[in-house]
C-alpha cells in the first residue's frame, strides 16, 4: 500500500489565557505542526527593563490537523476549543497563514494591530516579504503592512520600506467624488 502525504488546513485554536507557549509545545511534542506568531516587547519592572516575547494573537495558536479527528487536539492541556461555526471547525485562509509566517520569518519589527478592512491594498515586491499582500498604512512616519486573519478579526502590522511596495489594482471601484456635468446631463432616449 502507498501512504499519501496529506497536508491539512490550518485551524485556529482558542487557548486559555497565557497558555499559548505551553499549547504550542504540547502540539509539537504530539507531532502536529503548530504556529504561534510572537513579537518582542519591552517590559519595565521596578529594577530593570526586559525584552520579552508575547503572542501577536493572544489566546490563539494555529495548528494543522484533520478536522474529522480533533479529539487528540482537544485533549491538549490549555485548549478551549477549535474556532469555527457552532461545532464545525472553520479553516484559516492559507494565504493569510502564509503571510503571517513570512512576516515572522522576516525578522522585521511587528506588533499587534487593530483589525482593518479599508486602506490601500499592496503587494510587497522586494525584501524578505516579497510576494506578501496586505494593507499599507502610515504610522508615526513609518510604513506598515497590515496582515489580517479574517476568521479571528485580528491583525498585525509589519514595518516595511516604502520602496518595497507596489499598489495593487482595486477590483472594487466604489462610486465616490463629485458627479460630473456629463453624468448630470445624461437623459435616457425614448
Amino acid at each position: 500500500m502507498e501512504i499519501e502525504n496529506v497536508r491539512y488546513a490550518w485551524y485556529a485554536l482558542r487557548v486559555r489565557s497565557r497558555h499559548e507557549n505551553t499549547v504550542a509545545s504540547h502540539l509539537q511534542a504530539r507531532g502536529y505542526e503548530s504556529f504561534l506568531p510572537v513579537y518582542e516587547s519591552q517590559r519595565r519592572w521596578s529594577d530593570r527593563v526586559k525584552e520579552i516575547e508575547l503572542p501577536l494573537f493572544p489566546g490563539y495558536v494555529f495548528c494543522q490537523f484533520n478536522p474529522l479527528n480533533r479529539l487528540p487536539i482537544l485533549s491538549v492541556p490549555g485548549i478551549v476549543h477549535v474556532v469555527g461555526v457552532g461545532k464545525t471547525p472553520v479553516a484559516v485562509d492559507e494565504a493569510e497563514i502564509a503571510a503571517l509566517q513570512a512576516a515572522v520569518r522576516s525578522g522585521l519589527p511587528r506588533q499587534p494591530w487593530p483589525f482593518v478592512e479599508i486602506g490601500h491594498r499592496v503587494r510587497i515586491e522586494h525584501g524578505p516579504l516579497r510576494g506578501v499582500e496586505g494593507i499599507l498604512l502610515g504610522f508615526r512616519g513609518h510604513q506598515r503592512l497590515v496582515l489580517s486573519v479574517t476568521l479571528l478579526q485580528r491583525s498585525l502590522a509589519v514595518q516595511v520600506d516604502e520602496a518595497w511596495v507596489l499598489p495593487m489594482p482595486d477590483e472594487r471601484r466604489p462610486c465616490s467624488g463629485p458627479v460630473t456635468s456629463d453624468a448630470r446631463s445624461w437623459q435616457p432616449t425614448a
